[in-house]
């Protein structure tokens, strides 16, 4: 008999398949059960007279108002055009060698990721600033797409990412239940903070990576990234273009790794620096100042309205017994840690193909991550192979979210197998990633340590 937890789940995945908004399937699917579970006796309704609280605690959450900050800060720089002018004056400087095109576009994507912290923007942006460029310049449809696409999900793991914020509010609450569940009275707490620390050297060498694979195949095979007739930038035009990205990317990042600032306030430091930054170069309106508003509200209110749905569908879940379904499964299954680990990293790798980042972060995460931490895993870590692990999954076909974001944007004459067949090298660099901070956590955890014992 299949218990009714794992029919919720797959419920889930049926009419979200069915194209139906996944806030409202998460809560629509969550009240469905509960009344048919009243109905039959196999819930008690009274857990649903927690949903008020619930609600009001998610809304009311200090460290979540950073998510609507973080977004504004990415809609402005946006629509200043410091993207397009940066990406420009890089081509101008690195585009006369072969590859040069597409290093340009990592490091100019990179530094829109850690401007933005949003993949579906970095992707998009990316799409409709460098992909007509690539392709004119005669770069391989292929590497150009899978170029693109790689570089847009930076956002998932360079900070500050709008998923890091997310994963690290679960992940600090997920560890407190595992410290409580083991007994251990605990004060130290998991921040924001420690997770944009941790996701600092896992993220460059990421972006190295890539750089190096570019290198690679314009090593190897020039005629698929050829050099462009270059003018080459002046020092003080790539200077001007590069000075204000990194100034406000300081700003926010060095004020919480200095323990100056918390995220929340990092964030509106980053947003007014962003509006200042606009002012300054003449690229702010009236009219385009409410369109920001605009865009703001509306991805403010699809992120809360998910976190909400996503609370109420945990709740029903628990309220059937899904978390001691769960728990029970592990230790029936007498995987070890590692096994378990690596049972939840391929399970959550998979539903990335059909749910957001959101919707796992406060769906899933929070049956799994209290089990996982109290089998002894850091939650840093934890928290970073959850991030790079679902940054793989946006990128791998046939259902990856940035390559569905590519497509959008891309000319009829990029086809869809060059898309999927671009993304297979960059798909493996981050597997290898994985492997790579799974051998070695010192290097999402030792600068935590540095940071905190400073």
């Amino acid at each position: 008999m299949i218990e009714i937890p794992a029919l919720m789940f797959l419920a889930v995945c049926l009419v979200l398949l069915a194209g139906f908004p996944v806030a409202l399937t998460l809560a629509g699917v969550g009240l469905l059960f509960a009344a048919i579970g009243t109905i039959m006796g196999t819930f008690d309704a009274s857990y649903l007279a927690a949903i008020p609280a619930r609600i009001f605690g998610t809304i009311g959450n200090e460290t979540l108002i950073a998510v609507p900050l973080f977004i504004l800060m990415g809609n402005i720089l946006e629509r200043a055009k410091i993207a397009e002018d940066l990406l420009n004056n890089m081509a101008q400087l690195l585009g006369s060698r072969p590859g040069g095109l597409g290093i340009a576009v990592v490091i100019v994507g990179a530094l829109l990721a850690a401007s933005t912290g949003i993949v579906g923007a970095t992707v998009v942006t990316m799409g409709l600033l460098s992909l007509p460029s690539m392709l004119r310049a005669g770069y391989s449809p292929a590497l150009a797409a899978g170029t693109i696409c790689a570089t847009g999900t930076l956002g998932q793991i360079i900070p500050p990412s709008i998923a890091l914020v997310l994963l690290g509010d679960v992940i600090a609450s997920a560890y407190q239940r595992a410290q409580l569940d083991l007994g251990v009275v605990n004060t130290a707490t998991v921040s924001v903070g420690d997770l944009f620390v941790g996701a600092l050297i896992p993220g460059l060498i990421l972006v190295a990576f890539y750089l190096l694979w570019i290198l690679l195949v314009a090593r190897i095979r020039p005629q698929l990234a050829p050099a462009i007739a270059a003018e080459g930038a002046s020092l003080p035009e790539l200077f001007s273009a590069l000075l204000p990205p990194f100034i406000l990317i300081a700003l926010v990042l060095g004020s919480i790794l200095l323990g100056a600032a918390t995220p929340t306030e990092a964030a509106g430091v980053g947003a007014v620096g962003a509006l200042l930054l606009a002012l300054q170069r003449r690229q702010m309106s009236w009219m385009k100042l409410h369109e920001i508003g605009l865009s703001t509200m509306r991805v403010t209110s699809m992120v809360f309205l998910i976190l909400i749905g996503a609370a109420v569908f945990t709740l029903v879940f628990r309220g059937f017994g899904g978390e001691e379904l769960v728990q029970g499964f592990f230790d029936h299954m007498n995987l070890g840690p590692q096994g378990a680990m690596l049972l939840v990293m391929l399970v959550i790798f998979l539903l990335g193909f059909i749910l957001d980042f959101i919707e796992i972060t406060f769906v899933v995460v929070p049956i799994v991550g209290p089990i996982l931490l109290a089998m002894g895993f850091d939650p840093i870590w934890f928290g970073i192979m959850l991030a790079v692990n679902l940054q793989t999954s946006f990128l791998t076909p046939p259902f990856g979210f940035a390559l569905f974001y590519l497509r959008g944007v891309a000319p009829p004459t990029l086809t869809t197998g060059s898309i999927y067949k671009g993304v297979i090298p960059f798909v493996v660099l981050q597997i290898g990633l994985l492997a790579l901070l799974w051998s070695v956590p010192d290097l999402v955890t030792w600068l935590p340590g540095v940071f905190r014992s400073g």
